[in-house]
């Protein structure tokens, strides 16, 4: 038995200016061949899984591709190309094909990369069956559903399930091959596009629907039901929360999906955020920091520093991290000893390198990125103070997303203006660790707040520490103001765009 895995995976922000050419698909490209085996192997992908599986079906196997990029703007068309072809050429002659995608692709030429992938690879292996792995944030479209065998996405949000969703979609797979069923895919989508802060598995209305989910698998009525919050910072005809279910027989997964659709749309408030005024969040958080109690659910230091997060501007979105919004306002409102990161500005990164440790500078910081899509252009914020560090920007993960996993912020160097620290990197970088601070030296301990470029993957490490937290929104291309981007092509009605939306189940 011969079986091809690959990984591709991009949620693209289609209003991001970050570009995604191929170099955008790991340190130095995208993996091929056994590189792309090694890159998954021991691992806790969903890819890492499908090679467990396989291995341990004794199967021949083929790893054409494992390329995986930061969420940003709409794939080249030259890259995505490439990468198809790599997984498309490996396809003929295969007993099946198991892939580890997003859910969430557009590229400069189509809306629904994952689906022409899939309708490609149907046309030219019509009886080989194929087995999907996606992000909880995935789009799903009908496109995907038609030319796929078995899909089952992430249910956790931060995502600390890759590896189980994978088993799961190989073992259903395995299960296939040998006869055991016919597994059939049903689905439904809402018309509803989700805020991904609501799409945390902490949120009480993801919790439930994917509670939902979980027992019927768990009573034996489907073989998997995954609920996909979708990603909405997409101009396309439905960024939109959708389920899938794969079940036996096309009655009772189909009944399945629309159980588990009308449940959701019933408590569909709950997918709805509402950003506070910036200057409020603000003056929270000073509140907050003058409180003698712990002030947000999840923080676990009464002595800790408040965290203002700067979800508006979120690198693992698709945000330039250069926004000055939030540290403008901290500063407005006299806030001091914060610890401040990553903003990404190269120029200002290379001036502080060539004026050296220990050199007082002043710099244009930030907002150096044009906002097109947004009809926005800002203002850098000038400010003057010390080269504090000087550092190539590695450091290690010691916290549990991605723990031991060797990141690059770029060249990086830390400013000290006062009491105000800010760490500037090269490369947009998610603060998945207390690392991003305390590789240039920066105790995060000792800070009254710290300001994160970060929606939800700093929570597991920075939460701990913390003594509580605001979320803080503004004008950046990651906001959950929907008010502020230009949709176009998205097809109307839908929540809560349209608040007069009357939907059922067909």
């Amino acid at each position: 038995m011969k079986i091809l895995i690959a990984r591709l995976n991009h949620e693209t922000n289609t209003f991001s200016p970050v570009p995604t050419p191929l170099s955008a698909f790991g340190i130095a490209g995208p993996d091929y061949g056994s590189a792309a085996y090694d890159a998954n192997v021991g691992g806790r992908t969903a890819m890492s899984a499908f090679i467990d599986l396989a291995k341990a079906a004794q199967a021949e196997i083929v790893t054409p591709l494992s390329a995986t990029a930061n969420p940003s703007g709409p794939v080249e068309t030259a890259a995505y190309d490439q990468m198809c072809r790599q997984i498309i050429s490996a396809a003929p002659g295969c007993d099946a094909l198991m892939l580890d995608l997003h859910g969430a692709m557009v590229t400069e030429t189509s809306d629904d990369g994952e689906g022409d992938l899939l309708e490609h690879l149907r046309r030219l292996c019509p009886d080989t069956p194929i087995a999907v792995a996606l992000d909880l944030h995935g789009n799903v479209t009908q496109k995907m559903v038609d030319n796929s065998d078995i899909i089952v996405s992430f249910k956790t949000y931060p995502h600390i399930d890759m590896y189980e969703t994978g088993e799961l979609a190989g073992r259903i797979l395995f299960e296939r091959l040998k006869g055991q069923h016919n597994a059939v895919i049903a689905w439904q989508r809402l018309p509803l596009m989700s805020h991904t802060l609501k799409s945390s598995t902490a949120s009480p209305a993801m919790q439930q629907a994917v509670d939902k989910a979980k027992l019927m698998e768990n009573e034996g009525t489907v073989l998997a039901a995954s609920v996909l919050a979708g990603f909405a910072l997409a101009d396309i005809p439905a960024p939109c929360l959708s389920v899938v279910v794969v079940g036996k027989d096309k009655a009772s997964a189909q009944q399945a999906a629309n159980s588990l659709a009308r449940s959701i749309w019933d408590v569909r408030d709950g997918f709805v955020y509402r950003s506070e005024a910036l200057s409020d969040s603000i003056a929270l958080a000073r509140h907050m920091a003058a409180a003698r109690v712990l002030g947000s659910d999840g923080c676990g230091n009464p002595n800790g520093p408040i965290l203002l997060l700067d979800h508006s501007d979120n690198c693992m979105s698709g945000g330039t991290c250069d926004t000055m919004d939030v540290l403008s306002e901290a500063m407005k409102q006299g806030i001091s000893n914060i610890g401040v990161g990553p903003i990404c500005d190269p120029e200002s990164v290379e001036a502080m390198f060539k004026a050296g440790k220990g050199s007082t500078i002043t710099l244009a910081l930030g907002n150096k990125r044009k906002l097109a899509s947004l009809g926005v252009n800002k203002t850098p914020l000038t400010l003057t103070g010390q080269v504090r560090q000087l550092s190539d920007g590695e450091y290690i993960i010691s916290g549990p997303t991605y723990y031991g996993m060797k990141c690059s912020m770029g060249r990086t160097a830390l400013l000290a203006c006062g009491d105000v620290e800010i760490v500037v990197t090269e490369r947009t970088h998610e603060p998945w660790d207390l690392g991003v601070f305390t590789s240039l030296g920066l105790n995060p301990h000792s800070k009254q707040y710290l300001l994160l470029k970060s929606r939800m993957y700093c929570r597991p490490v920075f939460f701990p520490i913390a003594k509580g937290f605001v979320e803080c929104d503004s004008i950046g291309v990651t906001s959950s103001n929907y008010d502020l981007f230009p949709f176009k092509k998205v097809m109307r009605p839908v929540y809560p765009l349209d608040l007069d939306v009357n939907w059922q189940v067909q």
